[in-house]
């Protein structure tokens, strides 16, 4: 086990490559891992945005799209103790149930049954400091470090985008070290600048 510095991670729940990269997060961490790690929020619909066009967290055409987020950093900030487990849930209601995440009874259900109070973190939704956070977190990340989408790991003051193509399937073992190799080279090889296979195996 290799000994990592502290770290961030970005996430959207709508990704399927930020679920597979948070899921081999989770597994390790389950697994008994004690990394220092943040969880940070970031709006995809921003990424998107044209020039001179409103801000997507001021746009109401794409507020809708930033429930399950908000949702997540209600759970992150006030039930810490039952993040791990609602991330995950937030994860597989989009990409194994195919929940539509703008439904508040699609985030309810995956808050519920992991025992998270949902109709509490939706009043907290609807009092808007979510949505704050997240656009504070999302823009910090931007302007400080160039991040544009997830998954991205932060060490310090670098940041890479990695993407992560197959689930670890509960392998705490490769969820352990697929996060490690990604963490190790971000924070002790800032030469290695991009990396990426010309054909996906399968």
């Amino acid at each position: 086990m290799a000994d990592l510095p502290p770290f961030a991670v970005t996430w959207d729940y709508r990704c399927p490559f930020a679920r597979n990269a948070h899921e081999h997060l989770l597994d390790a961490l389950a697994a008994g891992e004690r990394w220092d790690v943040t969880f940070v929020p970031f709006f995809l619909n921003q990424t998107h945005v044209e020039d001179g066009a409103p801000s997507a967290f001021e746009d109401p055409a794409h507020l809708p799209d930033l429930l399950s987020l908000e949702a997540g950093v209600v759970v992150r900030d006030r039930y810490p103790d039952r993040f791990l487990d609602a991330h995950r849930s937030l994860f597989a209601a989009r990409h194994d149930e195919g929940g539509d995440l703008r439904d508040r009874e699609v985030v309810s259900a995956a808050l519920e049954r992991v025992g998270v109070p949902a109709a509490d973190v939706l009043a907290e939704v609807d009092d808007g400091w979510p949505r704050a956070t997240i656009r504070k977190e999302h823009e910090a990340s931007v302007d400080e470090l160039d991040v544009f989408g997830v998954p991205t790991f932060i060490v310090d003051d670098r940041a890479a985008f990695a993407r992560l193509m197959e689930r670890p399937g509960g392998n705490a073992e490769l969820a352990t070290r697929a996060i490690e190799r990604i963490v190790t080279l971000v924070s002790g090889h800032p030469e290695l600048n991009e990396l990426k296979h010309t054909r996906i195996r399968r």
